[in-house]
């Protein structure tokens, strides 16, 4: 299951980079707005690698907030892009919030006897 989260996490985040720095035409929209937008793509981002990545989560989460900043500031290079400061807090805060979705996932499944999903592999 380690690794079906982690191609996950990882397929999301390519997105969530391609969304950010690809072609503004392609980027997808929705009726959320740029904010919502933003929100819901990095929680979920932060919520995947929480769960894919549990033993590590908080150095995984800080390095989220730096691989955010970085891909915020990729933006200055992209045509038609453009790097905000908003954006930035938006998305380091709601990828920060998905990680403590899987914390609180974590918790809630070894509170009520489903440890099978919080058991890691020894490769770890």
């Amino acid at each position: 299951m380690s690794i079906l989260l982690r191609s996950f996490a990882w397929l999301l985040a390519a997105a969530v980079t391609f969304a950010t720095l690809g072609p503004p035409g392609l980027r997808p929209h929705s009726d959320l707005g740029q904010d919502g937008e933003h929100a819901l793509a990095f929680i979920l981002v932060g919520l995947a690698f929480g769960l894919a990545y549990r033993r590590r989560r908080l150095a995984i989460a800080a390095l989220s907030v730096v691989l955010i900043g970085l891909l915020e500031l990729m933006q200055f290079w992209a045509p038609g892009r453009h790097a905000r400061l908003e954006d930035f807090v938006v998305d380091a805060l709601t990828a920060c919030l998905g990680f403590v979705l899987a914390a609180v996932v974590d918790w809630a499944m070894a509170r009520f006897g489903t440890g099978n999903m919080t058991s890691e592999s020894p490769a770890e």
